[in-house]
């Protein structure tokens, strides 16, 4: 297979298998999420407070100072390579065409050296995340290798696509092929591993607070 034949093999089949199995997943994922039974709360509710649900969800995602004051890198690299995560996937002119060729919808970019800037802060963040996991003694102890893979499959198609857009390394086709396989990758496992928590967060953090405010206890 030619690198030419490699690349249309990616933009092709391999997106659809993988745009196919991440589907897959994800319903197979929020079935079990919302079928887990949970008995009947009998108890009569200590206060009225609408929208502890939705409070906690924006509250938990903020930064929170006790946090910050003892875990200032977990929360500096958190939101660093989030933000420049989500800046590279979302903003960058080539990937909003991917999603109207294939959705049919659009959005204006970010321009290119904002978002190039982004990507190579985001692979910095990404390698002192997994650094800081290994060093730190607590981390080390309680990290799994999930939690490694993760960073691993977050990782590859950062690397490969900043590498692809600066023509480093291997040729580009190979390289675009590359970085488009490793993100179909990344596609199809992302229900099965620990990134789920990307949609799961919301509906956890949603939960928590709803049933702190029906129990009168502050989230």
């Amino acid at each position: 297979m030619s690198e030419m034949d490699l690349l249309l093999w990616a933009r092709g089949p391999g997106f659809q298998w993988a745009l196919g199995i991440f589907l897959f997943g994800m319903i197979l994922r929020a079935f079990e999420l919302f079928s887990l039974g949970r008995k009947r709360d009998l108890s009569v509710a200590r206060t009225v407070s609408p929208g502890s649900g939705w409070r906690t969800l924006i509250t938990r995602s903020l930064p929170q100072p006790s946090v910050w004051r003892r875990a200032p890198a977990t929360h500096i690299l958190g939101y660093v390579f989030h933000l420049g995560l989500f800046i590279s996937l979302v903003f960058f002119i080539p990937h909003i065409q991917l999603v109207r060729n294939t959705l049919g919808v659009s959005w204006l970019g970010l321009p290119t050296p904002w978002v190039d800037a982004a990507a190579l802060i985001t692979i910095v963040a990404l390698l002192l995340t997994a650094l800081h996991r290994y060093q730190n003694p607590v981390k080390r102890f309680l990290s799994e290798p999930g939690d490694y893979f993760a960073l691993l499959l977050t990782l590859l198609p950062m690397v490969s696509g900043y590498l692809a857009f600066h023509h480093q390394v291997l040729p580009y086709t190979l390289m675009l092929a590359l970085h488009m396989l490793s993100a179909e990758l990344l596609l199809a496992l992302l229900p099965f591993t620990k990134l789920i928590h990307f949609a799961s967060f919301a509906v956890a953090r949603w939960y928590n607070g709803d049933i702190a405010g029906r129990k009168g206890v502050a989230s």
